[in-house]
């Protein structure tokens, strides 16, 4: 068989457009938080993949649109194994207590009330780690600037924790 130089390039040239369309049809999950600054980024537009019509305007991309894509990967897993740790920890080799902070994390990106006294009890003000009187906002705002709450959870602690008139 004789070698021609020509058809390497050729080939490699074909290679390079097969593998150029077939990320071009590949869908990516949209990033959750902004690459630069880390903020949240909204959901703007939306298209038609059938006749490509789009709609422009500012969507909300529900609660597990916070998530960022390892939490999302992490919650599959979760579901996948139906909720039980253990699987989760074989399937991911992963500890217990890693197991365990990372499902934290989601529950409170998911804005869900952080459990800093280790209670199971949801619905009241005192769950959300707010007291009757308010006296807690430094509290709130402290965790709010070491990133452990959200903002949206820092505002629902701080208004729950106020007596209403």
């Amino acid at each position: 068989m004789i070698h021609h130089p020509q058809l390497d390039i050729i080939n490699a040239a074909l290679d390079f457009l097969n593998v150029t369309i077939h990320k071009a049809n590949v869908r990516r999950q949209a990033p959750s938080h902004c690459p630069v600054c880390g903020d949240t980024l909204r959901l703007v537009r939306l298209e038609c993949d059938g006749c490509r019509t789009a709609i422009e305007g500012d969507f909300d991309s529900g609660r597990l649109g916070r998530l960022g894509r390892d939490q999302v990967s992490f919650v599959e897993v979760f579901l996948e194994c139906r909720g039980k740790i253990k699987d989760v920890e074989e399937r991911l080799g992963l500890s217990y207590p890693t197991v365990v902070a990372r499902l934290e994390q989601v529950v409170d990106a998911l804005g869900a009330p952080s459990r800093a006294d280790g209670s199971a009890v949801r619905g009241t003000s005192q769950a959300a780690g707010a007291s009757d009187d308010g006296s807690n906002v430094e509290d709130v705002l402290a965790a709010l600037a070491k990133k452990e709450i959200l903002p949206a959870e820092a505002a629902r602690r701080i208004k729950h924790g106020r007596k209403r008139p």
